[in-house]
């Protein structure tokens, strides 16, 4: 009887070992700023990590450049810092995440929320399981914002965001923008120009709709439009190609322009290959915004 009640001790033992407390550095070597890419790279970072019952966030910034408040997901929403939950203004801060589901943080100082200072995640008692390589080797077309096409967005940059955030993406793939002739176009870009929106160094101009864009490189790639303000108001994709295919390519529906400049085929900047996880939380917030949308 001693003897099982030792083993029964020592299972609970090992058992209450492996659930090890993670400290997750919000935004990695960056910190918590307002990001030069817009909320994407907090959606990005969050949908690498895994958030446990008993886990910190640590938000690094400077005290008095930046804050970090917990707010609600309405709030989250219209970068309402009027009420917080809680308010950090001394850099750096812990959250300790003492409870299962949705968190919501954001900046509070000028516009830093509506430039992208904001982050939402979701909590759960244990890790899921770990997600397995990409398995999809036939390439496939996508149709760049459903049935919307390519246009501004009514809803800014975060409609395209929610287009993409739960598409694998692999070289051989299809992009087709469905555009008005002579009121729109679709650009090629590098990252710089992505996030600067001047797009007088595009890498390729498509002028015919539909342009349809073969993925030929792994890493990032940029996307938006050449027409005047039509990159600052939203319309605008980056997404990230991981793996390759063996299956031969999909027909596409239509080739790109005749007028269309065809660009190097130069890889952009790598990132992570590892499969995205978008947290739950996001997905609720990004939902009613898709369904308005799409």
């Amino acid at each position: 009887m001693m003897r099982l009640a030792i083993l029964v001790v020592a299972l609970f033992a090992g058992l209450q070992s492996t659930v090890a407390v993670t400290t997750h550095v919000v935004g990695d070597t960056r910190g918590w700023v307002v990001p030069a890419e817009g909320p994407i790279f907090y959606v990005a970072w969050s949908a690498r990590q895994t958030f446990i019952l008993g886990d910190i966030l640590y938000f690094n910034f400077t005290t008095g450049a930046e804050d970090v408040a917990r707010v609600t997901a309405e709030a989250f929403l219209t970068c309402n810092s009027t009420n917080p939950i809680s308010l950090v203004k001394t850099g750096p801060a812990n959250f300790s995440l003492n409870s299962t589901g949705e968190y919501y943080f954001i900046g509070t100082l000028d516009r830093h929320c509506l430039q992208g200072q904001k982050l939402a995640i979701n909590v759960t008692t244990s890790p899921g399981p770990t997600p397995s390589p990409t398995s999809r080797t036939v390439p496939e077309n996508y149709t760049v914002g459903d049935r919307m096409g390519w246009i501004v967005p009514p809803l800014g940059e975060i409609a395209y965001i929610t287009w993409a955030y739960d598409k694998t993406f692999i070289v051989g793939d299809s992009l087709v923008f469905n555009f008005f002739n002579g009121s729109d176009d679709v650009a090629v870009v590098t990252k710089d120009v992505y996030n600067s929106c001047n797009t007088s160094t595009s890498l390729a101009v498509y002028n015919n709709s539909p342009a349809a864009i073969t993925l030929k490189t792994t890493g990032e790639h940029y996307f938006t439009s050449t027409y005047n303000y039509h990159c600052e108001f939203g319309q605008k994709l980056a997404i990230n190609v991981t793996g390759s295919s063996t299956g031969s390519p999909p027909s596409t529906p239509g080739s790109p322009s005749s007028g269309a400049a065809a660009g190097p085929n130069a890889a952009l900047p790598p990132v992570s290959a590892a499969p995205s996880r978008i947290p739950t939380s996001y997905l609720l917030i990004l939902f009613p915004i898709a369904m308005a949308v799409f």
